[in-house]
Formats: structure tokens, C-alpha cells, sequence
């Protein structure tokens, strides 16, 4: 299934406001553009999702907008964090609410033949070595970063196990989008608690969009396709 052109045309919008993002995010001039352009990523893509959306089910329509409306507040929230380290806590909430729901969105169409072991296990893997790195830099924020790390980890697993209920292109677009949110958040912990990484604005919103760009398109994917293709 390719792109419709609504689609295509959005995508190019898409990634021009992704890369105003990044280039007022960089350029000291541009601070006070990069207030617009930050939440402008995912206000566009709730703005394609209620337009293209008409034939989901109520229900998950409305969750996914929930968890869209989640993560423009984290972002907005994160923007003051150098005001506040309690912008940062805040917009971590935010996020863990945004994970939830889509862990809620992603379960509805959940293929219960899969056991997903194998994968929890890569995952725990994983985990496990992006903690040991973070541990000393955590200080007061230890619990609540392993709490957003299990929510993660079971937001990608319940991208995984909707294998095979869904079609191939839904279920593609948001289980690589669940994984670049898993990267681009690797990224900002490691940014922010372990040591300081050469272009991480860079590389946490190219694929923070990202991650938000196929899960919307992955979802809308499912509303014009029958769901156990």
C-alpha cells in the first residue's frame, strides 16, 4: 500500500517543518521561531490524523489523538526545562501517558498466538546496558527513569504483537515508528545523564519525528485496510 497523495503531499510539509525545527533549535536568531516549530510537529500530524481518520473507530481515533495531545505537551514542557528541572519531570509524565495510550491503542489489535519472549528479551538486553550506562547520573531521577523505561519497553512490545492481525504496511509503519521512539529516547537520557553527545538535538528530534510520523501513518493505514489482512 503506498502513500495516498493527502499523504504525500503532508510527508513533504512533514519534513520541511522538521527541518525548520532543527535549524531554529541551532541558530541563537532563531530561538524564539523554534517555540513554533517544535510543537508544530506533532500539531501537523494531529491535524492529518483528524483529517484523515473519518473511518477508524471512534474509539481508537480518540486515543491516538490523546496520545498525540500527550506528547505536544511533553515537548512544550521540555522546552523550559532550562528555566525549571521540573519542566523536565513534568513533560517525562507527559510522555509516560503518551507511551500508555498508545500501548492501549497498539493492544486493541494484539495477535495473542504470538509469544513475544524472544523479543522482551532483546529488549530487557537492551535495557539493561542503557541503564548500567545511566545508573550514576540518575541520582533522584532513578525511579522515574526505570518507570518510563518499562512503559517504553512495552509500548515496542505491543507494536510487536500486533503481527499478523494487522496488515503489513500498519503493522511496519508503527512497529519501526515504536522503535525510533525507543532510540530518539535512548538518546536524550544519554544526552542529559550520562555525557553530553555531539549533535543529539539532531538526532532525538530527527527521530523523535520519526517515530511520531509512521505510528500516525501505520494507524491511519489501519483505517482504510481490513484489519486482519
Amino acid at each position: 500500500m503506498k502513500l495516498t497523495n493527502i499523504e504525500k503531499q503532508f510527508s513533504i510539509l512533514f519534513f520541511i517543518i522538521v527541518l525548520f525545527e532543527l535549524l531554529t533549535s541551532s541558530t541563537e536568531s532563531l530561538t524564539n521561531a523554534h517555540y513554533i516549530a517544535k510543537p508544530a510537529i506533532v500539531a501537523s500530524l494531529m491535524v492529518l490524523f483528524v483529517k484523515e481518520s473519518i473511518s477508524l473507530d471512534n474509539q481508537l481515533k480518540k486515543l491516538t489523538l490523546g496520545a498525540l495531545a500527550f506528547s505536544l505537551l511533553g515537548d512544550v514542557l521540555l522546552m523550559f526545562v532550562d528555566l525549571s528541572p521540573h519542566f523536565f519531570t513534568v513533560g517525562l509524565i507527559a510522555f509516560l501517558l503518551a507511551h500508555f495510550i498508545y500501548i492501549i491503542v497498539f493492544t486493541k489489535h494484539r495477535n495473542r498466538a504470538i509469544k513475544p519472549i524472544g523479543f522482551i528479551l532483546l529488549l530487557l538486553i537492551y535495557a539493561a546496558g542503557l541503564f548500567y550506562v545511566l545508573k550514576s547520573g540518575l541520582e533522584e531521577m532513578l525511579i522515574p527513569v526505570m518507570i518510563y523505561m518499562i512503559v517504553i519497553l512495552a509500548m515496542a512490545t505491543s507494536a510487536f504483537v500486533r503481527k499478523g492481525i494487522v496488515n503489513k504496511y500498519s503493522y511496519n509503519f508503527v512497529f519501526i515508528g515504536a522503535i525510533f521512539f525507543m532510540i530518539s529516547d535512548s538518546i536524550l537520557a544519554l544526552n542529559k545523564f550520562y555525557e553530553a553527545i555531539p549533535l543529539a538535538n539532531i538526532l532525538i528530534m530527527t527521530t523523535y519525528a520519526l517515530a511520531q510520523y509512521l505510528i500516525v501513518i501505520g494507524i491511519l493505514k489501519l483505517s482504510v485496510t481490513n484489519s486482519k489482512e
